[in-house]
Order: C-alpha cells, then structure tokens, then sequence
C-alpha cells in the first residue's frame, strides 16, 4: 500500500501542476538532484505533451497501480516502480525513481505515457 499512495501522490502533484500551470509545487516534493535539473520553466516544457493531451490524470486515484516489473531498490538505492493503470479507453502508464531523502522516498525521475489499454500487460502473478 505504502508504494501506491508513492504513485497515486506523484500522479495528483502532476495532475495538479498540469491543471495550474504551476509545476513548483512537483519540483519542491521532489529529490535535491530533481531540484537542481528541473526549474519549473523546464517541467512545464517537459510536461508541455501530456499536458495538450487532456489526459485526466485524477482517474489514476480510483484504481491501484499494476505492476509491469517488480518494484525494486536498484544499485544506488533508487527506489523503481514502473506499471500502469488499466484506464479504458486509454491506460496511463508510469516509470518512477525516488530517492531515500532525510526519511522520505522523493521523486528523482518521472514518465508518464497514455496509451492503448490494449499495448498494456500485466506482470504475471506465481501460482502456489
């Protein structure tokens, strides 16, 4: 639960800078390193796409988040998770790296990418 409410707060921050226009509040929740490559002038120039498509991203805070690999500590302790939300028609999927920050995970790298339901796979579950 703890790395879905890390996706669903990263989704809101983009949704609600997308919506205002202000993307200082995303680049101020974010890591130090985050900070120091992205003024908001360059998130708004960076975001400018997603921001023209009109994808609504509140409609991520109604499901969980799906995984399309394991999340994961990488070499360097970045915290990875990349997945999708199975929105229809169009799925929104994510590609996230936090950074462990005086006791907080904290955004270091973002993607965002709408896209057909259908190019979208789910990570296949063990059976037991």
């Amino acid at each position: 639960l703890e790395l879905s409410k890390l996706v669903w707060s990263t989704m809101s921050a983009v949704d609600h800078a997308n919506q205002s226009g202000n993307y200082s509040v995303l680049r101020d929740l974010s890591a130090p390193a985050f900070q120091a490559s992205n003024d908001a002038a360059r998130l708004t120039q960076i975001f400018a796409g997603l921001r023209a498509s009109g994808t609504d991203l509140s409609n991520t805070l109604l499901l969980g988040p799906l995984w399309a690999t394991p999340p994961a500590i990488e070499p360097g302790g970045m915290l990875h998770l990349q997945g999708y939300f199975g929105l229809r028609p169009t799925a929104i999927g994510f590609d996230f790296n936090f950074q462990w920050v005086n006791g907080k995970w904290r955004l270091f790298g973002i993607a965002i990418n709408p896209r057909s339901i259908a190019t979208e796979q789910p990570m296949p579950t063990k059976r037991r």
